[in-house]
């Protein structure tokens, strides 16, 4: 806490928005990194080298240390433009740019798997290939559009909304709205915005089954289904809802201070959640209109919550757009084709996601009720940043 202040006394904030394109969280790596240094942390005096999650694994698989790119970009220590660390950024903030790693693109063959573990497992001789190996970067290559001006939701604990780019978009406009430009699979650029996703519902779900009432997702969504609509609205990006010791407080505290009643039943709550959050989607897809030529026609949801029909529907309405949902498991999806391209199996990411779209049951929701979301946006635009 307070570390991205002490960030910008040593960098101006413009500057490291400049140089990476990347979206301000405190849980980014390089404020992770310089929080070591500040506290003068031993671990970075006997590291060898910093590797990120799934660079760690390949490690463990092959004993070759690389940083895969899709991952690499989210540190906020590349550069956006030249795929490379950014060197001015570990100058200002005297961060140990000695312990990062060459950075390789998805689909490099990062080594052999070990041969203990080849004879351990059953397998001959295999190549331990690198993969978008940031979660959204593979669900991305797994979006069975193959239509023009679409733009995608990533829906799990956290919503990832945004575009696919050949280019970061880094301007003022970028900077003022905190969109992020992060590696994509095939050298694109992921221009989005992280926004809070399914978390505010996973945690009152799981705060009521601690009380006793246990209610599946689709029973949440059938409670909230009957009740009166556009009742309550909260930002579900304020920071209250970050991880408080009782989500249904923290939604009737967010309510008290902005002049609202607090929701009275469980549907209530699920449906202020939904709505909101369906809100939340319309005003940055309205944004990232802003950045292209051509405005977004239909939204992809995929990943876990794109099983969520209710809140898929709330998204067609309020944004007045087409909704394509699924496939549910499109990181693994992702995972799969980038795999079977370096391997000569499947061509490039066209072809892959032409066999993913014959391969997965889609749903469409089409608007229904796109005017009466419109005629509650005032309202929505007072409460949510």
């Amino acid at each position: 806490n307070g570390i991205l202040e002490k960030a910008f006394s040593l960098m101006p904030k413009d500057e490291i928005y400049d140089l990476t394109g990347i979206q301000f969280m405190q849980i980014n790596t390089v404020f992770q990194l310089l929080t070591m240094v500040e506290s003068r942390d031993t671990i970075l005096k006997s590291a060898n080298k910093l590797l990120f999650m799934p660079d760690l694994l390949n490690f463990l698989l092959t004993g070759v240390k690389k940083s895969e790119y899709t991952i690499a970009s989210t540190s906020q220590l590349l550069n956006a433009k030249e795929k490379k660390w950014e060197e001015k950024i570990f100058d200002a903030l005297n961060l140990p740019k000695n312990l990062m790693s060459e950075i390789v693109m998805p689909g490099t063959k990062i080594g052999d798997l070990y041969p203990s573990i080849c004879n351990a497992v059953g397998l001959k001789s295999t190549d331990v290939i690198a993969v978008g190996s940031h979660d959204t970067a593979s669900a991305l290559a797994a979006v069975p559009n193959l239509t023009s001006n679409w733009a995608f939701i990533s829906s799990g604990t956290w919503s990832l909304i945004g575009i696919e780019t050949d280019y970061p978009i880094v301007n003022e406009n970028s900077f003022k709205y905190n969109f992020t430009n992060e590696g994509g699979v095939g050298e694109k650029i992921r221009f989005l915005r992280n926004v809070m996703g399914m978390w505010i519902i996973q945690q009152l779900k799981k705060e009521w089954g601690s009380e006793g009432e246990a209610y599946t997702y689709s029973e949440l969504n059938e409670m909230a289904e009957v009740t009166f609509p556009f009742r309550y609205i909260i930002d579900t990006d304020d920071p209250g809802f970050l991880n408080p010791k009782s989500m249904v407080n923290a939604i009737n505290e967010f309510c008290k201070k902005t002049g609202q009643e607090q929701p009275k039943s469980k549907g209530e709550y699920i449906r202020c959640v939904l709505e909101s959050l369906a809100f939340k989607y319309r005003l940055v897809i309205d944004k990232i209109n802003l950045f292209i030529d051509e405005k977004i026609e239909t939204i992809n949801i995929v990943g876990g919550g794109s099983q969520n029909e209710l809140l898929n529907q709330f998204t067609a309405d309020s944004t007045g757009l087409k909704v394509i949902a699924g496939p549910v498991e499109s990181t693994a999806f992702g995972n799969i084709i980038v795999q079977a391209i370096a391997t000569g199996k499947v061509k490039n990411i066209r072809e892959g996601r032409e066999i993913i779209a014959n391969s997965v049951e889609l749903k469409e929701f089409i608007p229904s009720q796109n005017s009466l979301w419109n005629d509650k946006l005032h309202r929505a635009k007072k409460i949510i940043v």
